[in-house]
């Protein structure tokens, strides 16, 4: 396989990162990297996911839309979601025309609200900046509002075939335990190695399908916490196979209330808003006891809280004296 003349050498040496401290140094073995290819690539012409938003030349807002949905929310739920969604907004030019609060209709089941603005405000950009055509640079991609790295790399890849390399949690997982010989399901690969291995390991000219394979295995087989390695297409050329133990992540506090997190509450207030006709509102009283019927203290200020943290968001407007909150239009 052809590598780019300053590629470096096939073996280097570093330590996973556990959370805690780096364990002992290990070998990253690249000298089987065409094996791993053929065991990937051949796995995926068999096996493949079907989705809806993986076809062989994919319209690249159809890219964009799915890529955005998938972010923290199940395959299954895009793949019911994507279609419905490409009928009301079918290219840029409709996407941009909406207002908040018909796009967070639109988004209704697909948590976190605020993608569906961000990419609505990204439509817009497109239309302004690049005749409504989304560009094809990783410059111009991360310009637009709510495109990260990963999100331009998989645009760039899926969508226009280029020769990147496209890293997400999943195929962070899969290139540390298959090239690392790790202990623990937590631990995985220094972030500087990762970038090295990553561009390394891909096939040129095959960037979109290798890619588009590592996640599925990452998915179905080398899962976060317990990895299938008996069922795994790709276990024999793997260092971690068989030799994991299970280790809980740590836990994450965030802000909650009544012992639920915010963010699920946020979620259920714009639940609730999106179910009134557009012309009606809700009082925060009302609003108040649709949340709690049993009523606590400290809800009140607390809600209020939320309703501001909405409003600046740019998910809901408010009336005077808080007595007409509703998706913001």
């Amino acid at each position: 396989m052809k590598r780019p003349e300053n590629a470096s050498h096939n073996q280097t040496t570093a330590s996973p990162t556990t959370g805690r401290s780096a364990g002992t140094a290990l070998s990253v073995d690249l000298t089987t990297m065409e094996r791993v290819q053929a065991m990937v690539l051949g796995w995926y012409a068999a096996h493949a996911r079907r989705f809806v938003w993986r076809v062989p030349n994919p319209d690249p807002y159809v890219v964009l839309v799915s890529e955005t949905m998938l972010q923290q929310t199940q395959t299954a739920r895009i793949q019911e979601k994507l279609p419905l969604f490409l009928r009301q907004y079918p290219d840029f030019s409709a996407l941009a025309a909406t207002d908040n609060a018909t796009i967070i209709r639109a988004w209704q089941g697909m948590g976190y609200n605020n993608r569906a603005l961000r990419l609505r405000d990204c439509a817009r950009a497109v239309i302004e900046r690049f005749g409504g055509l989304l560009p094809d640079t990783a410059d111009d991609l991360r310009s637009l509002p709510g495109l990260g790295p990963y999100t331009a790399s998989a645009i760039l890849s899926f969508a226009f075939h280029r020769d990147v390399v496209v890293l997400d949690v999943n195929i962070r997982r899969l290139y540390s335990r298959l090239f690392l010989q790790l202990t623990t399901t937590r631990e995985v690969m220094p972030e500087p190695l990762l970038v090295h291995v990553a561009g390394e390991v891909y096939p040129r000219g095959r960037s979109s399908e290798w890619h588009q394979a590592c996640m599925d295995i990452a998915a179905q087989y080398c899962t976060a916490r317990a990895p299938r390695c008996l069922f795994c297409p790709i276990t024999k050329a793997c260092r971690s196979a068989f030799r994991m133990a299970e280790a809980t992540p740590p836990h994450v506090s965030e802000p909650s209330h009544r012992g639920k997190p915010n963010r699920i509450w946020r979620g259920r207030i714009v639940e609730l808003l999106r179910g009134l006709p557009s012309d009606q509102t809700i009082g925060l009283a009302e609003l108040k006891s649709l949340l709690f019927p049993a009523e606590d203290e400290t809800d009140g200020p607390w809600l209020e809280r939320i309703v501001a943290a909405l409003e600046r968001d740019g998910l809901v407007d408010r009336g005077e004296a808080a007595n007409g909150i509703r998706l913001r239009s």
